[in-house]
Formats: C-alpha cells, sequence, structure tokens
C-alpha cells in the first residue's frame, strides 16, 4: 500500500512539473506574435526602392471591405508571411478611397468622388481600372505593375503567389508550372 501510494504521489509531482514546465515554454511561433509587415506609404517605397531596390508589394483596402480585414487578420499576421513580405518586398497598405495625394512618376493621383464613397486615381491605376478590394498588387524593383491579384487570398494561396513573385519565377516559369511545382507549407 505505501509503495502505491509513493507511486501515485510520484506521478502526482512529475504531472505537476511537466504542467510548470509547459507553462514557462514558449511555442516556437511565440517569439513572432508580435511580429507585423513592416507597411509603408506608397511614396516611401518608392523612395526606398531608389535606394535599395526591391519588389513592391500594394495591398488595396477600404475601410468597409470585411474580407480585407479577414486577410489582415488570417493572412497577413501569420510569422511566415510576415517574415517573407518584410525580407522580399516593401509593403504598402494603400486606402484605395483615401483621400491623401500621392505623387507617382510626374502624375499627381487624387481621390475622384463617385457614387456613395468614390475611388483613388492611384488604386485604379495599379488595378488596370478593375478595382475590386481587397487586390494584391506586385511591382517589381523597376516600378513596373507585374500583377494585380484581385480578392481575398489566404495564407497558402498567398505565400504561393509571393514566392513566385519574390523568387522572380514570373520572369521564366509558367505560373500553372509554378504550382504544380511548388506546395505551400501553411
Amino acid at each position: 500500500m505505501v509503495k502505491f501510494e509513493c507511486m501515485k504521489a510520484q506521478r502526482f509531482f512529475t504531472f505537476i512539473f511537466l504542467i510548470a514546465l509547459f507553462s514557462f515554454a514558449k511555442s516556437p511561433s511565440e517569439d513572432n506574435l508580435n511580429a507585423e509587415i513592416n507597411w509603408i506609404s506608397f511614396e516611401e517605397a518608392v523612395a526606398k526602392t531608389s535606394e535599395n531596390p526591391k519588389m513592391i508589394l500594394v495591398d488595396l483596402y477600404t475601410d468597409w471591405c470585411g474580407w480585407c480585414k479577414k486577410m489582415d487578420r488570417d493572412t497577413y499576421s501569420r510569422a511566415e508571411i510576415v517574415a517573407y513580405v518584410n525580407d522580399k518586398f516593401y509593403a504598402v497598405k494603400f486606402d484605395a478611397e483615401g483621400a491623401e495625394e500621392v505623387s507617382f512618376r510626374g502624375h499627381t493621383f487624387k481621390f475622384v468622388a463617385s457614387g456613395r464613397k468614390g475611388y483613388h486615381e492611384l488604386a485604379a491605376a495599379l488595378t488596370q481600372n478593375k478595382l475590386s478590394y481587397p487586390t494584391t498588387v506586385f511591382m517589381n524593383e523597376e516600378l513596373q505593375i507585374i500583377q494585380p491579384v484581385p480578392g481575398y487570398l489566404d495564407a497558402p494561396t498567398f505565400d504561393t503567389i509571393s514566392k513566385y513573385m519574390g523568387e522572380g519565377k514570373y520572369k521564366n516559369t509558367a505560373w500553372a508550372d509554378f504550382q504544380k511545382s511548388y506546395q505551400s507549407k501553411l
């Protein structure tokens, strides 16, 4: 009976020790829980690209767009995506209905009142006048639009597209071929 109770006490203390150990241990991604994409303005991204060439990723959003908020919450908050975007791109979060004027390549883009809200001319230019939200626009180091990608992108889809763009695969590999060869781990 004494041996049995000692075994119970030993299991109990082992259990308590393990709980204490795991409550203080960090999960592998816990260090990145507070990591965020380094969003900057469009004009800052253009200026930085001239100093240190890097691709630009533009997240076109609106305040009322539910899918934009979902993408912020579920895609742009993932530690792996944060790290990759911060490494490979200058990231711009651009309000497609914002009123702030933006100068780019000798032209001043402005807000245009239309309907209930309106739109920003830069958003229209970046999407080739096919406004929808969210839209992710990829630009190369020469500030040329590679591709606007309309719609909500979940983390695995965004990961695949951003790797296609960020690794320069778009230059010499067909999208369909890249999709067959790349499997997102997200």
